[in-house]
């Protein structure tokens, strides 16, 4: 029998992240080993933070730790929905942790109306000072990222699920079997927030903001990234994937695209990474 939840993360030498992340869900949350299980993917396993992490995840608390090297992307954290066996799936990062009564709040969202169960559920970032929040993500352009973050302060005050346009991808969970699966083009990192929302939207769920839902989410790495940030890779990223939705390179965002990467990179660079990008859409669009 399926169990009713996975907690599902992928990680690449972030044991820290992994074990805290972990054991917060465990002290904090009510959390029926028999109902639950925890999923690990991890993108660097043969490192020292691989294999303490393999102990952590598969020795102390039984879960279940996948190594995989196919690819080295934060695109990998999607693939829990490939090894989930649940009724429901949370992905989160490995260094984010859902506030006291989350993860109920959730079931209880899923289960009481058979018509949320097409849903993308994410819940508002709560900041370090743990007063500010952000419920969601404003569709704008700013900083080399589509999509900035904002809050609704009037609906988070009603405590009640709204419609959300898009939201950073930190944490959210969903149905495991109405997981929309994302681009096998995408490189390196970023550039998915809207493209999945807007799948969603597209396979007849909807995009929510579950208030009780809070998360936080380690931003600060004084060790640095350990995994190679090209901006020319999200680049790519927003040209596959909104082509993808929208079938046409004279789109109004494929020139938004262009017009906002022209600030902060070379012209002839976008101008190639969209040439390029087309051709494989269209490859693969006639396939």
């Amino acid at each position: 029998m399926n169990k009713k939840l996975t907690v599902g993360m992928a990680t690449y030498d972030d044991y820290d992240g992994v074990y805290f992340t972990i054991q917060s869900l465990r002290l904090h949350h009510d959390l029926d080993k028999k109902d639950v299980d925890f999923l690990v993917i991890d993108n660097n396993p043969s490192s020292k933070h691989g294999e303490e992490t393999k102990k952590f995840v598969k020795d102390k608390i039984g879960g279940k730790y996948i190594p995989y090297t196919d690819s080295n992307t934060s695109f990998t954290k999607y693939k829990i929905f490939d090894y989930a066996e649940s009724d429901y799936t949370i992905c989160l990062d490995s260094h984010v942790m859902i506030c006291k009564n989350g993860i109920s709040n959730l079931i209880d969202y899923f289960e009481k109306d058979t018509s949320n169960q097409k849903n993308l559920v994410q819940g508002p970032l709560l900041y370090d000072d743990l007063k500010n929040i952000s419920t969601h993500f404003d569709p704008v352009w700013r900083g080399s990222m589509y999509g900035t973050w904002a809050t609704n302060k009037e609906a988070l005050e009603k405590n009640e699920p709204f419609d959300i346009p898009m939201q950073g991808m930190g944490v959210f969970a969903c149905k495991t079997i109405n997981w929309i699966d994302i681009s096998d083009k995408f490189k390196g990192f970023g550039g998915e927030e809207g493209y999945i929302h807007e799948k969603f939207r597209r396979s007849g769920g909807r995009t929510i903001c579950l208030p009780q839902f809070k998360w936080i989410h380690r931003f600060g790495r004084p060790n640095g990234v350990p995994y190679p940030l090209k901006l020319e890779d999200r680049v790519w990223n927003y040209f596959i994937g909104w082509l993808e939705l929208t079938n046409d390179p004279n789109n109004k965002i494929m020139n938004n695209i262009k017009e906002h990467f022209y600030e902060s990179m070379n012209k002839e660079s976008v101008d190639k990474i969209f040439e390029e990008s087309v051709l494989h859409h269209e490859k693969a669009f006639n396939s």
